[in-house]
């Protein structure tokens, strides 16, 4: 299923998102985002929750890709979220998951603070991710880790600081939200995801070859006219 929203054009306090900018400097990047998680941490929701605002807690097993656009910073941001509820293949080597992994340019892996199972497989998902995004040559990927249902903190059994050490040792970012209560931080980690994308598409576009080396032999013999001075 494929859901095509309209533009948000919204000037949300506390975020990087400006109004909505048309004419000949506007500027538009689409992105490729994948949700995974394993069963009821509430990929849907997040996902739902980011594109319409509102929170809707049930879901039936419906794969869908959303289309989505949003202005950051000036910039239109044309989001396809692929949004897929079926765990056992997260770490699968199945054609449908490595056409996910393949297809995105980046990754929200949401667990639930009250399961630590679903903690625990989001270090598999990384590495899994991270591995097949480097046999295609692939070196920065994209991913922030999400740990929801904030809400629910008098069951929770993972810590916000297990969270943040696990983004750490796997250079991911890292959000702790409920998408029950708040569209504002769910907000925050879809705006946080394009800037780590753009960082990895930026370094791609960096001078390489010939130039590089002109680069580097300029700075050195610049340094060297400093020191015989």
């Amino acid at each position: 299923m494929v859901l095509s929203l309209s533009p948000s054009k919204a000037n949300f306090s506390g975020s990087r998102l400006t109004p909505d900018m048309t004419g000949l400097h506007a500027l538009k990047m689409d992105t490729n985002v994948v949700v995974l998680g394993t069963d009821n941490v509430g990929k849907s929701a997040l996902t739902v929750r980011f594109l319409t605002r509102r929170f809707i807690g049930e879901y039936g097993d419906i794969e869908s890709i959303y289309s989505h656009n949003v202005i950051v910073d000036g910039r239109e941001i044309s989001f396809n979220i692929w949004d897929s509820p079926y765990s056992q293949e997260l770490l699968s080597e199945s054609s449908a998951c490595e056409k996910r992994i393949h297809w995105a340019d980046g990754f929200v892996l949401v667990y639930s603070i009250c399961d630590r199972a679903s903690f625990n497989s989001v270090s598999k998902q990384v590495q899994s991710i991270k591995a097949q995004k480097d046999y295609l040559g692939v070196e920065k990927v994209p991913i922030v880790i999400v740990g929801n249902k904030r809400d629910l903190h008098h069951r929770r059994t993972v810590s916000s600081e297990e969270g943040r050490l696990l983004a750490l040792s796997t250079d991911c970012a890292f959000y702790e939200v409920s998408a029950a209560e708040n569209y504002h931080s769910v907000l925050l980690v879809f705006h946080g995801l394009v800037e780590r994308i753009r960082e990895a598409k930026t370094s791609l576009k960096k001078p390489a070859g010939i130039k590089s080396i002109v680069k580097s032999m300029s700075a050195v013999f610049a340094r060297k006219r400093t020191d015989s001075l």
